[in-house]
């Protein structure tokens, strides 16, 4: 009987090992997720990291007892108008996704934050499966946006005093859930990235300047996202002053702003917003001194992250003004230019061809004249800064299908997920799938190793080893050193205060 007892007491004990060493499963701080098998990886979506109260700082998540299914993404954050099929949730903003190939590993950890300025957005847009299946643990988050996140109430009293940044905390409370669970995913919490897109790389930039982040991040990358001028307390307090007044709300009744339907909420934020226009910033990260410290890019980021690697880049076109398909000749190029560079139109033409031999007309009309500037200006002061090196690239890979490199083409080829972007890369070719191949690289080598060099890949020099040196990833990727000083400098006289 005894016997018998113990072998039951066994077999039962293997099955608690089997589940125990089961990588779907994983057991975080508050309670246990399950996993699903995506495109090589393990993905665990949708896991809450912080408990949200309005225009109040995040607070830890609640625990749960049962094992939760994390098979798809978290609702979105709340945002006007939405997205056709979208769930959106103001109490269930704050979810994470997280893909891994190993659980049982030690990886770098690679933080992602979604672009659509600060309004709009959603972490599914972009899915982290094809950098983890290079051996990095990536992570991507939904948090607060737009009036929810950054409206500025710290003039009606010290409960609201975080109000306009609670969207940028959620990302550190995010960071916190990376520091206290990640190593549970087979990721390295001492070795993580963040980067972000648009304005997800505003937010990389405001998080460099954020005391409560510093030593949750070791690394950061930001795409198309130089965003100088954040707002200033004296500007979004009267946003924030402005909405109450929309609402009919006075300091003595502040506190019913917790309850007001969303779309009404918004809605006076829209109204305040135009009657405020030139004024307020919008709602957007607030530089007050202690959450957020100094202004991000301006031109470099606080003194307590300039040991922290950076990459900084664009793509040629951004927003530009399209003008592919259309037949153009010099004289009419010329008056296109005239009314915005002057005297100085034919020598931004003969700095054009300088900088782009092999360029066309329609290039020079459609070229990016903001992104890459503001990049260039932040990559110069990072440098000067005197701390971590910071490497600066230009994507110029246009689409044949509208000879367009826009703003956010360049990320399925950093995130090696060209093959699911159909509307970007129509057409897989072997110099396409090469391209990609180098620039997911790129990355992943930065994320070991604060350094995006390796073995097999073209020699990229940070700004400091040589002459403002800059990665062009095209069909060739090659390094050219301030090939466009000249455009960006008469970009600078007529188009910059």
């Amino acid at each position: 009987m005894q016997k018998k007892n113990l072998f039951m007491i066994l077999g039962l004990m293997a099955v608690l090992c089997a589940c125990n060493s089961d990588p779907m499963t994983v057991k975080t701080t508050k309670g246990k997720v399950l996993g699903v098998e995506e495109e090589g990886t393990i993905a665990f979506k949708g896991i809450p990291y912080a408990k949200i109260e309005r225009f109040m700082p995040p607070q830890e998540a609640e625990p749960w007892d049962t094992v939760m299914v994390c098979d798809k993404y978290g609702p979105y954050a709340m945002q006007a108008g939405g997205f056709p099929g979208a769930v959106m949730s103001e109490e269930n903003t704050c979810t994470l996704n997280v893909w891994t190939k190993d659980t049982k590993a030690k990886m770098p950890v690679m933080l992602w934050i979604h672009g659509g300025g600060y309004a709009t957005g959603h972490s599914s847009w972009n899915p982290g499966y094809g950098l983890a299946r290079k051996d990095v643990v990536f992570v991507s988050i939904n948090h607060r946006l737009n009036i929810l996140g950054y409206m500025d109430l710290s003039s009606f009293g010290e409960k609201y005093k975080y109000s306009g940044n609670v969207g940028e905390l959620d990302i550190v409370a995010a960071l916190e859930w990376i520091r206290d669970n990640i190593k549970r995913f087979g990721g390295d919490p001492d070795n993580v990235t963040i980067m972000g897109h648009s304005g997800g790389g505003g937010k990389v930039g405001s998080i460099m300047c954020m005391p409560s982040a510093k030593g949750l991040f070791h690394k950061a990358i930001i795409y198309s996202g130089v965003i100088v001028g954040s707002n200033t307390t004296a500007t979004s307090s009267k946003l924030g002053e402005a909405v109450a007044k929309e609402l009919g709300l006075t300091a003595e009744t502040i506190d019913k702003i917790q309850t007001v339907p969303y779309d009404e909420l918004n809605a006076a934020g829209q109204r305040a917003t135009a009657g405020l226009r030139g004024i307020a910033g919008g709602f957007a990260p607030t530089m007050d001194g202690e959450v957020i410290v100094t202004q991000p890019f301006k031109p470099a980021f606080a003194d307590f992250s300039k040991n922290i690697p950076v990459i900084i880049g664009t793509t040629l076109n951004e927003f530009g003004v399209n003008y592919y398909g259309k037949d153009m000749t010099l004289d009419e190029a010329r008056k296109i230019l005239a009314p915005t560079f002057g005297e100085d139109t034919d020598a931004f033409i003969q700095a054009y061809w300088e900088a782009y031999p092999d360029g066309s007309l329609q290039d020079m009309l459609s070229l990016d004249r903001t992104f890459r500037y503001n990049s260039v200006v932040s990559c110069r002061g990072i440098n000067d800064q005197g701390g971590a090196p910071v490497w600066n690239y230009l994507f110029t890979w246009q689409k044949p299908t509208d000879h367009y490199s826009a703003h956010g083409d360049e990320l399925p080829f950093f995130f090696n997920t060209i093959e699911a972007e159909k509307r970007k890369v129509p057409e897989i070719t072997p110099a396409v799938a090469n391209l990609e191949d180098v620039m997911s690289d790129y990355w992943v080598n930065f994320a070991y190793t604060g350094n995006p060099n390796g073995e097999g890949l073209p020699a990229w020099h940070s700004f400091g080893e040589a002459n403002e040196p800059c990665m062009i990833f095209d069909e060739k990727v090659e390094e050219r050193e301030a090939f466009d000083a000249k455009m960006q400098e008469l970009i600078r006289k007529h188009l910059t205060r």
